[in-house]
């Protein structure tokens, strides 16, 4: 008998202490139940795991749950044991004693959630052993890695398709936080589910406020001054590089935070030692390469911060994502200029695959850095990106809150791209903007001849380089790295002749000297980003306290105990009974049976 979604809510209130579903999560989990399969796209913090989770505590048999990472495993197993819910994983960190006792319980039925990898799936051994499990379902998480068209493709992935045939009677359901339309065609045709119901929610993340700067100078310099108006606060910050992170986590210490590099380059241990830490702290800092990716479950992230900006919307969305996954208010914060675009288009140039997936991928480059760029709210791009209709300003972005003043630049424009035109691009920005102003010390006859030789007088040097960025990024100017001594050279020929013939209009943001950088409010506590109460935030803080000792004894991250969310609420309610306490949002049964007394016992003896 398939069980109901009232059945689901229950499990929902009692498990994981939740009174109703959100979003879509409450369709998605009906047709699960229901036994057909399912593409979900649902954005980050939307709850998507409760979607393979609930089904596979109701369904009979095993949910079997595909995660390209091992922290995210670890992450997400941790979390539902601490609810009391009986799930384990299995991946290359498992000592083989544990492996061995997990396929008992397996084998006994005393499992509701196996989390496995997709290459640990597909070998013999493993596929040999689940064909004689009862699976109640089967969920692809992150699944955009299964597409070429998308910003994480993992080959290992597109084998899962395979899963069609060798379970044709178990419900598959793929979900992700990123895909377009192009990339959830491309899901559905590598994972056989054309003919599955498909889900995709709103991308709208009200609690997350977007900034993006034009870098002026060097990016540590400002990471710095970021991460030092956000003291005390946990963030993440991504790099290009792995010397990169390594060099910004060193600054960062010097200058007194708790930071640590992440990159793939590290020993297994040295990652997996450096993520518990920063999991399992407060207010540290993550400095890492797209490596960290999405290994990151941790709810009170309070900022991402890209030093050097990813390359293309998706993976901008899946890494901003990381921040605010608890609700509460969070920033995204990214760093960009030319030679970060010149740098990511030459990356894919050099990279082995199809010209179409290449073309594909120059534009995704292409599209970010002229979200970033553009002079309209950021929120409303990235939600348009994804296909949504009738988005609306979402009022707390850097644009929204100082809206930048544009002015044509057309003609401004023209003269710079005759001048490379002219100069044969075989120039940098520097001597192009010498040239415009008439600066070029000891000129050439020749150079002294062209009539672009200092026709630029109506823009100083920084408005020619800002207008000479502009045009990198439209793909009306491009660079050749030349041994990284780059020339500016004309781009996209078609474009160039339209500016040229004044069919296509360019247009420049006012500089405007001595503005100061709109970036988010300054949040110093935990209780303020929560908006507690000044009289509550004693309490609040007192079960802090208590939970960090917990989470130090069971040497797990303390938001799997509860979040700050449930900790606030506990404070407003000051429960004096288990009863009070349970009724409060995030705390189910599980957790009410081994926290209750102790979280009442902080609560009295608070009250004195």
């Amino acid at each position: 008998m398939t069980a109901s979604l009232d059945e689901a809510r229950e499990v929902l209130r009692r498990t994981f202490g939740h009174a109703d579903f959100r979003g879509l999560q409450g369709e998605v989990i009906t047709e699960a139940l229901a036994g057909r399969s399912a593409l979900a796209v649902l954005p980050t913090g939307g709850g998507k795991s409760l979607c393979y989770q609930i089904p596979s505590m109701l369904r009979p048999g095993l949910g079997l749950v595909v995660s390209p990472l091992i922290a995210l495993m670890t992450d997400q197993v941790a979390a539902l044991q601490q609810s009391g819910v009986a799930a384990a994983r299995l991946d290359s960190a498992i000592e083989p004693e544990e492996r061995a006792q997990t396929w008992r319980r397996v084998e006994a039925g005393e499992l509701d959630l196996l989390y496995v990898s997709p290459e640990g799936l597909m070998a013999p051994h493993m596929m040999e052993r689940l064909r004689r499990t009862p699976l109640a379902l089967i969920a692809i998480d992150e699944a955009h890695c299964v597409s070429q068209w998308g910003h994480d493709f993992r080959p290992d992935y597109r084998t899962l398709g395979r899963l069609a045939d060798i379970f044709p009677d178990v419900p598959r359901l793929a979900v992700t936080a990123t895909a377009d339309a192009r990339t959830r065609d491309d899901i559905r045709a590598e994972l056989r589910l054309e003919d599955a119901q498909e889900f995709v929610a709103s991308f709208a993340r009200p609690e997350l406020a977007l900034f993006a700067e034009r870098k002026s100078g060097p990016a540590q310099k400002r990471v710095l001054e970021l991460v030092a108006e956000r003291r005390g606060r946990s963030g993440v910050i991504y790099a290009g590089s792995r010397d990169g992170t390594e060099r910004l986590a060193e600054a960062l210490r010097q200058a007194g935070v708790d930071a640590q590099a992440y990159h793939a380059g590290l020993d297994k241990h040295v990652r997996a030692h450096r993520l518990e830490a920063f999991l399992e702290a407060e207010d540290a800092v993550m400095v890492a390469t797209i490596a960290f990716g999405m290994g990151v479950d941790k709810p009170d992230v309070r900022f991402v911060i890209h030093a050097d900006p990813p390359g293309s919307i998706e993976a901008y969305w899946q890494e901003i994502g990381r921040a605010g996954r608890d609700g509460d208010p969070a920033e995204g914060i990214t760093l960009y200029g030319a030679s970060d675009l010149a740098w990511a288009l030459r990356r894919i140039d050099g990279r082995e695959m199809d010209e179409a997936v290449k073309q594909v991928q120059v534009r995704k480059v292409r599209q970010l850095y002229a979200m970033l760029e553009g002079a309209g709210c950021r929120a409303a791009a990235v939600r348009r990106y994804f296909g949504e209709e009738g988005v609306e300003p979402c009022g707390q972005c850097d644009v929204c809150l100082s809206p930048p003043e544009t002015q044509d630049a057309t003609q401004a424009a023209q003269k710079a791209l005759s001048a490379v035109h002219r100069m044969g691009g075989r120039f940098g920005r520097g001597r192009l903007v010498d040239h415009l102003l008439g600066k070029t010390k000891d000129p050439s006859d020749f150079e002294a001849g062209l009539s672009t030789f200092g026709v630029g007088q109506e823009l100083s040097a920084p408005g020619w380089r800002d207008l000479i960025d502009q045009l990198l990024f439209e793909g009306l100017l491009r660079e050749d790295p030349n041994d990284n001594r780059p020339l500016i050279a004309l781009g996209d020929a078609e474009g160039v002749r339209a500016v040229y013939r004044g069919e296509r209009q360019v247009r420049a943001r006012k500089a405007a000297p001595g503005a100061e950088r709109k970036t988010a409010g300054r949040r110093r506590s935990a209780a303020s980003d929560l908006a507690l109460p000044p009289a509550d935030q004693g309490l609040f803080e007192a079960l802090r306290a208590w939970r960090r000792e917990e989470a130090g004894r069971q040497h797990v991250p303390p938001y799997v105990i509860f979040h700050d969310r449930t900790l606030a609420e506990i404070a407003q309610a000051r429960p004096a009974a288990q009863r009070a306490l349970g009724a409060i949002s995030g705390v189910g049964e599980g957790k009410l049976a081994r926290y209750g007394e102790a979280v009442l016992a902080v609560v009295r003896e608070f009250e004195g």
